[in-house]
Parts: C-alpha cells; structure tokens; sequence
C-alpha cells in the first residue's frame, strides 16, 4: 500500500491498523518513496555473515570469514 506524508500527519492510526494487518506501507513524499512501514518483529532471514548480490553465488567466498581473512592477509 502507498500512502503520502500527509496520510501519514492526519491517518496514522489507520495506516498503523493496516501494517498491523501485515501489510507493509510505503511513505512517498512529493511523489517519491521516502519510508516503509512493516509490522515490528518481521525480521529478515539473513545470518550474520552473509553475502548477497553479485557476492552471493560466487563460490570464493562460500566462508565469509575466510574470505576475508586472506584479502587483509598482505595488509595487516
């Protein structure tokens, strides 16, 4: 769902209804997306060490913490 700033200012209880529904909220403002609501708790599934993007299927660094190791290994 898309709401604007003033959405926001004058329906929030509405607007916090509807994330509490599940739904997430995009604030735009003068047109652009500047915010999102999501229902608190809703965290991603991502570990603490991993990669994503072009990052993610590259076979080098299937150990993160290796990984990084040998690249500051010259360095320090």
């Amino acid at each position: 769902m898309k709401a604007t700033a003033k959405d926001l200012r004058f329906h929030s209880k509405d607007l916090l209804d509807t994330v509490s529904r599940g739904e997430e909220v995009v604030i735009t403002f003068r047109g652009k997306p500047c915010a999102k609501l999501i229902p608190f708790g809703v965290d991603k599934k991502t570990s603490k060490n991993e990669l994503f993007g072009i990052w993610k299927d590259d076979e080098s660094t299937k150990d993160v913490d290796n990984y990084v190791r040998k690249l500051r290994k010259g360095r320090f």
